[in-house]
């Protein structure tokens, strides 16, 4: 019997530092309703939707609170049209925003973090409720600036916390006819970098989920960030970066039995900042079933069979029959890489060192 779910990622090209919320939110509205108009049943909107992607820039007081969501992002009055527009559509959201304490004053938020958090939640249209949140545990870059000003910064240690909320999967009723044997469909969320982390979709995995759903702004050409072994040259390193997103994407949806959906934020951020394309809807084959042709505003949709994540869940990563957990302690007790022993001794002034025997 198939399980049929109509999906779409809501790409969304640049943003710059200086629009306004009311032009960027008149986008992701139109988005809505093309996705609505291709018949999806919900929608994935991409990291910090609501404003350009902040964390490249050197900021604090009044222009860093404001790229911040205080209390509740569903009501708030420059983010609850979105919301209300999902309702009005009867189609679910998923999206993407930058969220604060909001007993915390904005001295308080330019220090180290505070309590804030790159966050997303999944908005069920039916209820009008949030069903879930998730925070970004996999926080990329630096705290502290590069030296040369020309550099691409990625500062989310400084304005983050890790998330706290863990890898939760949780189902969706009310988007497709229920099963008694399989139940509401499974959704799981993770942000950016987090699909770099294998064990982040294990995690998901192994609560059976069926559909991961990950927004991103992920950077074109920053060699600083990168290292400088990657391709100097901006057009090549872009392809490089695209096909690392695409790669995560189709290999763990494969290895997790599931479809994946990823939506990005895009294009050059004030004529500057480039900021890859590449959303798309991943099968557990691992296909790419559809993707992004631009590197703008660009709604793409699939639909999704969920009867396909059984095959691989039941046979190739049928967990509970091939997994071997006594061999994996490492994975979770030890962060860095602990190399083996070389197997020639050091010399000191060209002797072998005592202490080395």
């Amino acid at each position: 019997m198939s399980r049929i779910l109509k999906v779409a990622a809501c790409q969304v090209g640049p943003i710059h530092r200086t629009d306004k919320r009311e032009d960027s939110m008149v986008r992701l509205l139109k988005l809505l309703d093309e996705a609505a108009a291709k018949g999806a049943q919900m929608a994935l909107f991409p990291e910090t939707a609501f404003t350009t992607f902040f964390p490249r820039y050197l900021l604090n007081g009044n222009e860093l609170d404001a790229f911040f969501e205080h209390g509740e992002v569903t009501t708030n009055l420059s983010t609850k049209p979105l919301f209300d527009k999902a309702r009005e559509l009867g189609m679910d959201i998923c999206v993407g925003f930058a969220e604060a304490d909001p007993e915390l004053g904005t001295s308080k938020l330019a220090m180290d973090g505070a309590d804030c958090f790159n966050t997303c939640i999944y908005y069920h249209a039916r209820t009008g409720s949030t069903l879930a949140k998730y925070r970004k545990i996999h926080l990329p870059g630096d705290y502290e600036p590069f030296d040369n000003p020309d550099a691409v910064n990625q500062l989310e240690k400084r304005y983050f916390k890790p998330g706290n909320l863990g890898f939760k999967a949780f189902r969706v009723p009310d988007l497709i006819p229920y099963d008694e044997e399989r139940g509401e469909p499974i959704f799981g969320m993770m942000i950016c970098n987090d699909r770099r982390w294998a064990e982040a979709w294990r995690v998901l995995g192994l609560q059976g989920v069926e559909v991961v759903l990950c927004g991103y702004n992920t950077n074109g050409f920053a060699p600083e960030m990168w290292g400088k072994s990657r391709d100097d040259d901006p057009a090549e390193a872009e392809k490089l970066a695209i096909f690392h997103h695409q790669l995560v994407m189709q290999s763990n949806s494969y290895t997790n039995s599931c479809f994946s959906i990823s939506a990005a934020r895009c294009g050059k951020d004030d004529g500057k900042y480039g900021l890859i394309a590449g959303s798309c809807i991943t099968d557990p084959e691992g296909r790419i079933i559809a993707q992004a042709t631009t590197e703008g505003d660009e709604v793409v949709f699939a639909e999704c069979d969920l009867e396909l994540c059984r095959p691989h869940k039941l046979r190739t990563f049928n967990f509970a029959k091939h997994r071997r957990t006594e061999h994996y302690k490492r994975i979770t007790e030890q962060t860095g890489v602990i190399e083996p022993p070389h197997l020639k001794k050091p010399k000191v002034n060209g002797a072998v060192n005592a202490s080395s025997r």
